[in-house]
């Protein structure tokens, strides 16, 4: 097998370890830093056009692209210096373990009974409008988000570091983040966001659907997380959070969907998981447990790859020189 792969394989393993260790840090968070980057683009470039919001995408996402692929060759002769790298940058680019301890702090809140530090606490975790919420409907909002975080944080980096290495966990992120900055339906940003909010769909795809699967098999009830998935994800408005959230409530037996608020503007969402219950706050823990798991998961399956798929290419080429030493 190629060296990359096993490079790809180490480093990914330790920066997934560093963030269970160390978590994200709370200043100098790189991803921070290229939110502050990207703001200052916009800023400078922002008019109310797709155009526009294209060359916004393009600029810093690719810019963070770039940087990552010049800073992997840079390391490539030396492999230690590359494993090192790859490690730093999984590690800057997952978020697994910072969005585990959110939705625990929410959860322990609730099962405390404490609904008013509930409310407070949620705007870390997502955008949703906290103070209508009863104890429920915050503990199926944190379910909500940490299905889909779980993808987008940490399954959807390592699916794309697995194909194109650094540049890839890198790149990935720096779309992740811009469609969270402007990707969202706002009147000022519809269509400066939309170039980010429909490449955040494109390569969002294949983790969505990596995690979905992988619910289904590291969750209390596949067949129900199966179900679930089959009927109900197209019904989501959108196209990635639609598996996985379908998939996590078959998982764990609840409902998810139904209405919800976001900046003062109220959505009323599809139900997924109609065979479940209600979501409890006990049912958070649930979900953070089932979000290690498919972190896990995805891990092992994005190394695996990579390192089969080296040694299938090293079989052919051991093929093609062998065939070729003889025909000489």
């Amino acid at each position: 097998m190629d060296r990359a792969d096993r490079v790809f394989a180490y480093g990914a393993t330790a920066g997934l370890l560093a963030d269970a260790l160390l978590a994200d840090p709370r200043r100098g968070h790189p991803v921070a830093l290229f939110g502050r980057a990207a703001s200052a683009v916009e800023r400078r470039l922002f008019h109310d056009h797709r155009g526009w919001g294209a060359l916004h995408t393009a600029l810093c996402a690719g810019g963070a692209t770039a940087v990552a692929a010049l800073a992997a060759r840079a390391v490539r002769p030396h492999p230690r210096a590359a494993v090192a790298l790859t490690a730093a940058t999984t590690w800057a680019v997952v978020g697994g373990t910072s969005l585990v301890r959110e939705a625990r702090l929410i959860g322990a809140a609730l099962e405390a009974g404490d609904v008013a530090g509930a409310r407070r606490l949620l705007p870390r975790l997502c955008g949703r409008d906290p103070e209508a919420l009863d104890a429920d409907a915050l503990a199926r909002a944190v379910v909500e988000s940490v299905a889909e975080n779980t993808s987008d944080a940490v399954v959807g980096a390592l699916v794309w570091g697995a194909v194109a290495g650094v540049p890839g966990l890198a790149g990935f992120r720096a779309v992740n983040t811009l469609d969270a900055m402007v990707g969202h339906k706002s009147p000022r940003l519809r269509r400066f966001g939309w170039a980010s909010a429909r490449l955040d769909d494109a390569v969002g795809y294949p983790g969505a659907r990596l995690t979905a699967a992988l619910a289904v098999l590291a969750g209390p009830d596949p067949r129900g997380a199966l179900r679930a998935w089959r009927a109900d994800a197209h019904r989501h408005p959108s196209p990635n959070a639609g598996p996985v959230e379908a998939a996590f409530a078959g998982a764990l037996g609840v409902r998810l969907g139904g209405t919800l608020a976001y900046g003062g503007r109220t959505e009323h969402r599809p139900v997924l998981g109609t065979a479940g219950r209600a979501v409890r706050p006990g049912d958070v823990e649930r979900a953070a447990r089932l979000s290690r798991r498919v972190g896990a998961l995805a891990l092992v399956a994005g190394a695996g790859a990579r390192l089969a798929a080296g040694a299938i290419r090293g079989r052919a080429r051991r093929a093609t020189t062998g065939q070729g030493g003889a025909g000489a």
